[in-house]
């Protein structure tokens, strides 16, 4: 699906028209992948657009860009409030939000530290990553054949464009096999996650999530989606699964900014449960969706208000 269009792009610390925000072509980026990023939902509320677990997510693109030794020129409270800055601006009643710090125009050679750091922050209007129909009626998907990556390769808990090189694999694989989307096992054959997203498998009342060892990236929905089952007395487990585990779930969904919480109907042509949502996928939707649209009170305070 094309990006849908919005007016300005914070730039570097301005904010330019849409059209504008280029970049050089043999820019550090271009030819190694040298960049972090984040992907952030802003919610329709009632008192108007609110951003989901603000503090978290730009916390997490520090943390990702000092793995990769990259000193953002801003502190954490100015690219928070340049994230509402661009949602403002643009008058959006609700936003996709992509921060991106990258290396720069300056030097080829495979060491960035020469290079300038880019700071960049789109919001644009995105729909359901896995399809509108896929809250409700669930995703077919496969066990891919691309593993995650190997520890001590690249650093799964930083959300590097890097990484998303290897789950393009694992996406297109999917795809091309008639799949929405693909899950990875890690580098010894224990279950990941899928390309862009978390992993829950629901069993006999438990609710089973692969641990950060297994190559994951600690996802901001991932930590909200077990806080809400932990409310609900719904055991949270995370546990080191064997592929077979997702043969034999009751539930499974994935979690994350763009899928939110997608619940599972099949894996590998196997239904999951009833082939279908399953109820307590169908009660966390629901607790979640309370919150981030504003229609019960915002007790853990997830939502920061993109004031007009």
């Amino acid at each position: 699906m094309p990006i849908p269009e919005a007016e300005f792009i914070w730039f570097n610390g301005e904010m330019l028209p849409w059209s504008q925000a280029q970049i050089h072509v043999l820019s550090h980026v271009v030819s190694y992948g040298s960049s972090i990023f984040e992907g952030i939902r802003a919610y329709a509320t009632p008192q108007g657009p609110a951003v989901f677990r603000l503090e978290p997510h730009v916390r997490r693109l520090f943390d990702s860009a000092h793995i990769y030794r990259m000193e953002i020129p801003y502190s954490q409270e100015q690219i928070a409030t340049a994230i509402c800055e661009t949602v403002r601006v643009n008058h959006l009643p609700s936003a996709y939000i992509r921060p991106l710090v990258f290396r720069g125009y300056r030097e080829l050679g495979v060491n960035p530290l020469h290079c300038p750091l880019e700071v960049v922050i789109a919001a644009f209007e995105w729909g359901r990553y896995l399809g509108e129909e896929a809250l409700e009626e669930g995703v077919d998907v496969c066990v891919s054949s691309w593993n995650r990556m190997a520890p001590n390769t690249f650093p799964a808990m930083a959300k590097s464009g890097a990484n998303y090189m290897n789950a393009q694999l694992i996406k297109m694989e999917a795809l091309r096999h008639g799949y929405v989307e693909g899950i990875a096992l890690d580098v010894t054959g224990y279950v990941s996650e899928g390309s862009g997203e978390n992993l829950f498998v629901l069993r006999d009342g438990h609710l089973y999530t692969p641990p950060l060892a297994n190559s994951i990236l600690p996802g901001i929905t991932r930590d909200a989606v077990m806080l809400l089952a932990r409310e609900q007395d719904i055991p949270v487990i995370e546990r080191t699964l064997p592929r077979e585990f997702l043969y034999i779930a009751d539930e499974a969904f994935f979690s994350g900014t763009a899928a939110e919480i997608t619940p599972i109907r099949s894996i590998d042509g196997i239904p999951v449960g009833a082939g279908r949502r399953g109820p307590l996928t169908a009660q966390l939707q629901q607790a979640f969706f309370d919150i981030v649209e504003g229609r019960v009170e915002d007790r853990h305070g997830w939502l920061t208000p993109v004031e007009e």
